[in-house]
């Protein structure tokens, strides 16, 4: 599976439809914990930048042609530019910076900012965005997603926050093009056990049902 320029990595992206986010403080950690995800059948990985050695993490996965490795908490345009010389090949961050967002355009790769509201998700989209990343989980969940589709079907939302094994499917089902697996994915109390074989058996379910849904 290759990777060369970004309108196969964002097709890519929403053919994938399932993201595992590793956010953790211990680089060696992170690394086994996401292992156990793409063991489990994920292949749309994202390290986030705010974890020791993510650069390095990424630099390595990216070495994996079966996976399309991105880099969140992307801040700034300096962070955008050492992600993606590192390997990763769509951006991701909590915040829509137009300044992030114009660099991740002449970088050549897709950028995920966040937006928590109506006006939010607008305005990034109108920046530029080529998804929409939901965010913080909406106190409506599903139901939220499903009334900012209504007026306007035209945002690509790719929700992270608040998504589960148990809900990722309405998500998927009311529009959303895309999800994120966090800390629903990464058990913390599993991570501190070292028990990656929950993780992968978790990831594995998640494919299965994902599987099970029709491509848009």
């Amino acid at each position: 599976m290759g990777y060369t320029n970004k309108e196969n990595a964002l097709a890519t992206l929403k053919d994938l439809r399932a993201s595992a986010i590793i956010r953790t403080k211990d680089k060696q950690l992170a690394s086994d914990a996401m292992y156990a995800a793409v063991e489990g059948g994920f292949r749309l990985v994202e390290f986030t930048l705010t974890t020791p050695g993510a650069l390095e993490l990424i630099a390595t996965f990216a070495k994996r042609r079966d996976l399309l490795v991105g880099a969140g908490t992307v801040m700034d345009p300096s962070a955008a530019r050492e992600a993606v010389s590192a390997g990763a090949r769509f951006l991701v961050s909590p915040i829509a910076d137009a300044s992030v967002i114009r660099e991740a355009s002449e970088l050549g790769v897709p950028v995920i900012p966040g937006a928590a509201t109506p006006t939010e998700m607008q305005r990034a989209y109108l920046l530029g965005a080529d998804l929409i990343k939901v965010f913080p989980a909406p106190a409506g969940g599903v139901s939220f997603i499903e009334a900012i589709l209504g007026p306007l079907p035209h945002l690509p939302l790719f929700p992270t926050a608040g998504v589960t094994e148990d809900n990722f499917v309405e998500f998927l089902n009311v529009g959303c093009v895309g999800v994120g697996f966090v800390r629903s994915l990464f058990d913390p109390q599993e991570l501190l056990k070292h028990d990656f074989a929950a993780i992968t058996r978790r990831s594995a379910r998640i494919m299965d049902r994902l599987a099970a849904i029709p491509s848009p």
